[in-house]
């Protein structure tokens, strides 16, 4: 199983996003993560098409665009066209998930499945066999830079022996608080997609990149 280290968009500094783009390129860095928020589904508000627009016409890294954000089925659509390779919504913000899903997979992108700290897996059962990620929201989401909170970490595991049991294609992915002390703990539960934002961005970022590249060598 490969793990992959996904940044998360929303802790770059736009100032110098180009830059900062060229440099997780040149670091081999295969996926970007892109929170879009509503200031409904989730208090803050982020940003939409038009950056993705842009980023999208600079890299051809993929681009895994997670909807926080009410109505999620409204826009999947302009967010396919906008460049998006998958599209992740919330399981708490769709009436017909099934439907959604199926909906980001007929435009011919992945579709992931999001869910909050406080959502229990066991809503995950039969959707697990048509999505080809699971989020697991390891914050509140809404914000960067808080704190992992310790619960996900079986949340993690449940999600992978879900995987294995249904649908052993999927992703893991892990969104929230994870740094390079705490990696291991995700990784260890089973997660193979790791979106971090703060700990890629702050400091160096080639330095940052290369010591989380280092953890993952230790699970091939």
């Amino acid at each position: 199983m490969k793990r992959v280290l996904s940044p998360s968009l929303l802790s770059a500094d736009f100032i110098s996003l180009r830059e900062q783009l060229d440099i997780l390129k040149m670091c081999g860095i295969e996926y970007l993560h892109y929170d879009v928020m509503d200031g409904r589904f989730v208090p803050d508000i982020s940003f939409g098409t038009p950056v993705l627009k842009c980023i999208r016409s600079h890299t051809d890294m993929k681009l895994d665009v997670h909807l926080m954000t009410e109505d999620p089925d409204s826009k999947v659509e302009i967010f396919s066209a906008a460049g998006a390779d998958m599209i992740t919504v919330h399981e708490e913000a769709c009436i017909h998930l099934d439907r959604t899903v199926n909906h980001i997979k007929s435009l011919g992108k992945k579709a992931g499945v999001a869910v909050n700290p406080a959502t229990p897996v066991s809503l995950l059962e039969e959707i697990a066999e048509e999505a080809d990620m699971i989020l697991i929201m390891s914050v509140n989401p809404g914000y960067g830079g808080q704190k992992y909170i310790p619960y996900c970490t079986e949340k993690i595991r449940k999600v992978r022996e879900l995987s294995d049991r249904k649908n052993p294609g999927l992703s893991v992915q892990v969104d929230g608080g994870i740094s390079l002390s705490n990696v291991r703990t995700v990784l260890d539960a089973g997660a193979d997609n790791i979106v971090s934002g703060s700990a890629v961005f702050r400091g160096d970022m080639e330095s940052n990149i290369r010591q989380f590249s280092d953890i993952f060598k230790e699970y091939v």
